[in-house]
Formats: C-alpha cells, sequence, structure tokens
C-alpha cells in the first residue's frame, strides 16, 4: 500500500504569520556642572605637594563629584612649578564613564578662559572610565604658577573653576506600548473636604484655648499614638472631648490638615505673616509635633522644608530641634551649614545659640569636631571662634524655645 507524506516549509518573511519585532540600544549623557570658587589664594600656596583644596560634592548622573585644586602640585618631580586641577569621583561606584570639561575662568571679562573637554570634539578612545571612588581626571600640570599669579584667571587673591561632567548612560528600548493615563490619587482632597465640612465629626480637640472638630476613625487610621489614646486599652476616658497640652492652637490645626489632606499647608496662610522666618518657626513647632504623634512622613516632610530655609537666625534651633527628635539628615545640614567660617561667628552671636548650648550641650561638641575637619579639609587659616564655643556666656537669662 502507498502512503503519502507532506511536509511543511519553513514560513517567509512575507507570511502572514511572520512576526518582527525591534529594540533599540541608547547611550546618552546625563549632564550636569558646578562652579567652584577659590579665595585666598596667596593663602593657600606652601600647604605642600600633593595637597589640595577641594570643592563641596555635587551630584551628576547619579553619582557624587569633586574637584580637587592642588595649589604647590600633584607631583614631587614638578617641584610646585605647575598648579593642578583634577575632578574625582567621590562616591562608591566602579567603571564610570563620563565626559569632562575644566575650566579656569579669565576674570577679565573678555572670555578667554583655559579650557580642557571632552566634549564637542571626536573621541578616539571614546569616554573616559573611572574604576572606582577617589579616581581622577585632570591635569598635574593645569597651569604654570608663576604665570597664572600674573594673569586673568587671578583677580583679587580669588580663582574661579568650572566643571562639567556627563555621566554615559545606556540602555535598551522595546517597541513602545500605549497606555491609558491614571490622574493622581484624590483621596486627600476627599478627606480634607471632610474636615472643611465638619460633617460626620465625633470628636473634638482643645487646643490653647480653640476648639477643632475632627472623625476618630481617621486621625486613629493616621496616628498610633491617636489611636491608642481612642481605642487602646488605655485610652482616655473622654474620648468625645480631648485637651491638647503644649501645643499651640496653629501648630494642631496644622497637623490636622495633613492627617486629613496628607500635604503641608500653606504656612504663610496659616500664620498670616508673609516672612521666612515665621514659616520656619512654624515648621520647626510642627516637626515636633509629628514626633510627637509618630507621623513619620509629615516629620520627613518638615525636615526637607527646614533644610532648604537654614539660615543665621534659625539654624542653632533647628540643630537643637532635630537633636532633640533624632533627625539625623536634619542635624547633618545644621552642623555643616554652621561650621562654614563665613556662618560660625554670627550664628554664635544669635539668640539660638544660648538656647542650643543650654538645651543639647552634647552638639557643641560634635559641632567642633565639624569645625576642624572643615578647616583641615581646606588646609587654610580660618580657625577663629572655636575656642569660644563652650565657654561663651553673656550672663543673660535662660533662653526657651520661641512661641508663634
Amino acid at each position: 500500500m502507498e502512503t503519502s507524506r507532506s511536509c511543511s516549509l519553513p514560513e517567509s518573511p512575507s507570511s502572514p504569520l511572520h512576526t518582527v519585532t525591534t529594540s533599540t540600544s541608547v547611550a546618552k549623557t546625563v549632564n550636569g556642572s558646578h562652579d567652584f570658587k577659590i579665595t585666598g589664594y596667596s593663602l593657600s600656596k606652601g600647604i605642600g605637594i600633593g595637597k589640595y583644596v577641594a570643592s563641596d560634592t555635587f551630584m551628576v548622573g547619579g553619582h557624587e563629584w569633586a574637584i580637587y585644586f592642588y595649589p604647590d602640585g600633584k607631583s614631587d618631580e614638578d617641584n610646585a612649578t605647575y598648579v593642578s586641577l583634577f575632578i574625582a569621583l567621590a562616591s562608591e561606584a566602579t567603571d564610570v564613564r563620563a565626559l569632562f570639561e575644566l575650566s579656569l575662568l579669565d576674570q577679565s571679562g573678555r572670555g578667554r578662559h583655559k579650557v580642557h573637554t571632552h566634549f564637542g570634539r571626536t573621541l578616539e578612545s571614546g569616554p573616559y572610565t573611572l574604576k572606582c571612588r577617589g579616581s581622577m581626571w585632570g591635569y598635574k600640570r593645569f597651569f604654570k604658577r608663576s604665570t597664572l599669579e600674573g594673569s586673568d584667571y587671578l583677580k583679587d587673591d580669588c580663582l574661579q573653576v568650572h566643571c562639567s561632567v556627563g555621566v554615559v548612560k545606556s540602555h535598551t528600548e522595546g517597541p513602545k506600548v500605549y497606555t491609558i493615563p491614571i490622574p493622581p490619587s484624590d483621596i486627600g482632597q476627599h478627606f480634607g473636604q471632610l474636615l472643611g465640612t465638619g460633617e460626620g465629626a465625633d470628636i473634638t480637640f482643645e487646643v490653647d484655648g480653640e476648639t477643632f472638630a475632627a472623625h476618630k476613625l481617621v486621625i486613629a487610621a493616621r496616628s498610633p499614638v491617636f489611636r491608642a489614646q481612642l481605642y487602646g486599652p488605655m485610652k482616655d476616658r473622654d474620648t468625645q472631648h480631648i485637651k491638647v497640652e503644649d501645643m499651640e492652637a496653629p501648630v494642631f490645626k496644622a497637623l490636622l490638615h495633613f492627617i486629613y489632606w496628607d500635604v503641608l499647608p500653606d504656612m504663610v496662610e496659616l500664620t498670616g505673616l508673609n516672612s521666612k522666618w515665621a514659616s520656619t518657626l512654624m515648621t520647626q513647632h510642627l516637626l515636633a509635633a509629628a514626633d510627637r504623634y509618630c507621623l513619620d512622613r509629615l516629620r520627613l516632610l518638615c525636615e526637607a522644608t527646614l533644610c532648604e530655609q537654614v539660615a543665621i537666625n534659625t539654624v542653632a534651633t533647628t540643630l537643637a530641634l532635630a537633636e532633640q527628635h533624632h533627625c539625623f539628615q536634619l542635624k547633618a545640614v545644621c552642623l555643616k551649614f554652621v561650621a562654614m567660617s563665613e556662618n560660625l561667628r554670627a550664628v554664635m552671636q544669635s539668640e539660638g545659640f544660648e538656647y542650643l548650648k543650654e538645651s543639647c550641650p552634647d552638639v557643641l561638641t560634635e559641632l567642633l569636631e565639624h569645625v576642624a575637619r572643615v578647616n583641615e579639609h581646606l588646609s587654610v587659616g580660618g580657625k577663629q571662634g572655636i575656642g569660644h564655643l563652650m565657654d561663651r556666656n553673656d550672663g543673660s537669662s535662660r533662653r526657651v524655645k520661641q512661641r508663634l
């Protein structure tokens, strides 16, 4: 008996069942820049070959960077004939590929800057690769020192350096997928309206002579402290009316605003004062209230706001607050600000500094360490005022935390 066998042939590219997918590898640079001003150039001379003054760290492409200037040069063989200039990777990373530009700015206004750059030119060997933290790119013989000191790059004993960094990032893109846009959550708006109308309120708070209506379930859901106070085994006898001690009415109003809206209130509208100082003071009190009621997100929001509002007349009280409420990031920002030579003396003369000394004496030891590190980092003078941190006392009466 004869049988027949059929064989299927491979599909041709033009077959309806043949599918083609595509992807694209994309490489680009994430760019950023930093300006580094070096004042007191003549004072930095003589610090020694291989020793440097460094800029503050700055972030580009997810990595931290810093500029290093060597007044006496980086290498012994140059015998301090040249100044050296480098850009360094300041955060932990491996094999970071980047483009760099280092410019010494002409301060005559003629724009004749001394520029060394990767940008805008053909790269025969590709971007520069920094292997690890501390790796550098730059020039040991950036400028002959004798020429520099008679040039327009040095003005009023000051140098200005501009640095650009382009970190190479690559990723693969697949086919575009169309999506349906989803509006942001509006639950805060609905709860905020509930607070505004007072509809269904079943509890009142008395704060500094003012009364606020609220909803037990809402505040208990948001704060473990309120939950224990209203529903826990040791709950208050009267859960219809609660008196809040040691808090001012505007602060509690701001606290309720966050509980319902999940955002910070408008401090100007709340205080009635268009003043940065009043806004900072209100935020300080609100941070303390957030810690009291275990509202961690509110505490972080207040920390972030206070970081942006650090100033001579408020930094000491903010530092004391950060220490008392374990706000370590805010504390670090305040210590760094106070330790700067141009800020230290003015902060020490502020009323808030007396409060800091009395309420948080241990912080002064940490401040001394920060000042010492700053002076060591800059490798120049500026240690005036350090010895006065612990013993400054003008005989004034004991300070208390400012009220709103």
